[in-house]
């Protein structure tokens, strides 16, 4: 049997975890000198209230390694092959951690370590893919096959309430920040090639914002694989969730739309407020 496990960037509900028996390795938060395990004993509300108090942004890491190696040789000793998804390279050393874990227990012909080229539910998608397939019997190989004819095409994309994390995390200059703010100026993230960077930026109140970034992606949407969507936020008003859900259920494509809330990891970076959509498109996209 092959078991699917993912670093915890993928922020998939409790629920989903449990549909699709995921194993999770939780990325760890630092707020100053205290260290928690995302999504174990932190909640992205103790992150916000930690940053606002203290100005800062907080820190993120990598798994150890030993921790790493510890629960796959646990997997290994039950007897499943392992599939191991992590937020992109280029954004954590995760998988170069996951990857010393495999060396290290000599078990690369029973754990196949993937750089998503992603993060959120962009990971999270790839995760639900691959579980899929291997309630199927598939094995490792061509679980490994299918995904990575979908990975290039994950659709993560979020739009970001406010810069003050940004700037915080050394991600925007403090003028930027400033003048976003003033403008009420909303960029979007998007993730390609493993790396972010902002395509365009709205002007406006943020429930208006969100539907207009939705709308942005619908001819596209509309051509989607249609399994699944996701509205992943960072703790948005559940009104203005609500609009986008209502949107994407209007356009009669999607056979489920799911809701999930961010991470300790992503939310440490991107600040409340923030909103994605994500799909896998269209293999003709490709």
């Amino acid at each position: 049997m092959v078991r699917i496990v993912s670093d915890s960037t993928c922020d998939l509900s409790p629920e989903l975890i449990e549909r699709y028996q995921i194993g999770i390795i939780p990325l760890h938060v630092h707020l100053g000198e205290a260290e928690y395990l995302d999504g174990v004993n932190i909640k992205p509300g103790d992150i916000y209230r930690w940053s606002d108090e203290n100005g800062a942004t907080p820190k993120t890491s990598a798994p150890n390694a030993e921790d790493v190696t510890e629960l796959f040789r646990e997997y290994l000793d039950r007897g499943d092959d392992l599939m191991v998804f992590t937020i992109s390279r280029s954004m954590s050393s995760c998988n170069d951690v996951c990857h010393l874990a495999v060396s290290e227990l000599d078990a690369e012909d029973r754990i196949t370590v993937m750089d998503s080229a992603n993060l959120s539910t962009g990971v999270g998608h790839l995760v639900i893919e691959a579980a899929i397939l291997a309630s199927e019997g598939k094995g490792l190989s061509e679980i490994t096959q299918q995904i990575l004819i979908y990975r290039p095409l994950v659709r993560a994309s979020f739009v970001v309430d406010t810069l003050v994390y940004l700037h915080r995390g050394g991600r925007c200059s403090g003028l930027a920040a400033l003048m976003g703010s003033a403008l009420k100026l909303h960029p979007r993230i998007v993730v390609e090639n493993g790396a972010m960077h902002s395509d365009k930026k709205y002007r406006g109140s943020l429930d208006k914002v969100i539907v207009n970034y939705a709308r942005d992606m619908e001819e596209e949407m509309n051509k989607a694989k249609p399994d699944r969507v996701f509205i992943t936020h960072s703790g948005c008003d559940e009104k203005v969730v609500s609009q986008v859900r209502d949107y994407l259920i209007s356009l009669g494509h999607f056979k489920e739309i799911l809701e999930t809330r961010a991470g300790g990891v992503v939310s440490s970076h991107c600040g409340p407020g923030t909103l994605g959509v994500l799909y896998i498109a269209s293999e003709s996209e490709g």
